[in-house]
């Protein structure tokens, strides 16, 4: 008998890939967006430029200023019209 360790085995020519993260959004955007979506299902689609003029309309996230609809917190109605057209797209499947 030997006073030497087994022998290990080493494990070449292996590939892992990089970890799969998705886009994490916080709660209240998703409270709001998913809110949305069920009290007007028909308003919203899986084209992203409807749903943001759509929650710009539906929140108090857009002003009317000289007839146009303006965003006055323009990342956060993105942020939610963004999530609503991924949640449309996922649960209607297109």
């Amino acid at each position: 008998m030997s006073d030497r360790p087994p022998a290990v085995r080493v494990i070449t020519a292996t590939r892992v890939g990089p970890a799969r993260m998705g886009n994490i959004r916080q709660t209240y955007i998703k409270r709001v967006a998913i809110e949305l979506i069920r009290h007007y299902p028909e308003d919203f689609t899986g084209d992203y430029a409807q749903n943001k003029q759509k929650v710009l309309e539906l929140t108090d996230l857009g002003v009317t200023v000289e007839g146009h609809l303006q965003a006055t917190h323009k990342k956060l109605a993105n942020r939610i019209a963004g999530y609503a057209t991924r949640y449309v797209k996922r649960k209607r499947g297109t």
